[in-house]
């Protein structure tokens, strides 16, 4: 059986042990994605790692990503790699940022790390996390620096002070407004716009 029957297979396996769990599945470019009720996503993995014929044993990766115009704008993404089946699995859930993803610590002990960095970067909420803080940024930091409506500079710079003999922190200041971006193109204004700029091709002809 070639890898993408396979995996075919377990799209199909998934969807029936995890009735009403499974919102999609994916099969693209030789990858699957089981996309999976927030609430649901302990049964998803626990699935995944004891079934006997799949055997997921290992979590490579929990990270986080940004969808601002959705109304539920976190995606949460697992890795599982079934070292029996030479198989790689993705699972997806998402959240608004308030609900809170259940946690799954203590079915992958490696999740606890990666729980904490898609705190730390995106302000995802794990529920049953047991030690759910900041890993990444510094302490006493603001705000969460993979959202994309974060602004580039940040809130806030420091540098040492040779007076107080310290680390000290102050407002970022700019002498002109960096912070509203409308993500369409980075060369506004640009003489020779590039092909394919959607400004170019939106702006009004004189």
């Amino acid at each position: 059986m070639t890898d993408t029957a396979k995996l075919a297979a377990l799209a199909e396996a998934a969807k029936a042990a995890l009735a009403g769990a499974v919102f999609d599945t994916k099969l693209a470019f030789g990858e699957l994605t089981l996309v999976v009720e927030r609430t649901k996503v302990r049964e998803a993995v626990t699935f995944l790692r004891d079934d006997p014929a799949w055997r997921f044993k290992v979590l490579i990766d929990v990270c986080g990503a940004d969808y601002p115009d959705r109304a539920e704008r976190f995606e949460v993404v697992y890795h599982l790699l079934s070292m029996h089946e030479n198989l790689r699995v993705r699972v997806k859930t998402s959240t608004d940022g308030a609900a809170p993803v259940p946690s799954i610590v203590d079915l992958f002990p490696a999740a606890n790390w990666y729980e904490r960095e898609a705190f730390d970067l995106y302000g995802i909420l794990f529920e049953g996390h047991p030690d759910l803080r900041r890993i990444l940024t510094d302490y006493g930091f603001e705000g969460h620096p993979l959202r994309k409506d974060f602004p580039l500079t940040g809130f806030v710079e420091l540098r040492y002070d040779e007076e107080q003999k310290r680390v000290v922190y102050e407002p970022v200041k700019l002498p002109q407004e960096f912070r509203s971006f409308d993500y369409l193109s980075p060369w506004e204004g640009a003489q020779y716009p590039l092909p394919g700029d959607e400004k170019a091709t939106a702006a009004p002809k004189a």
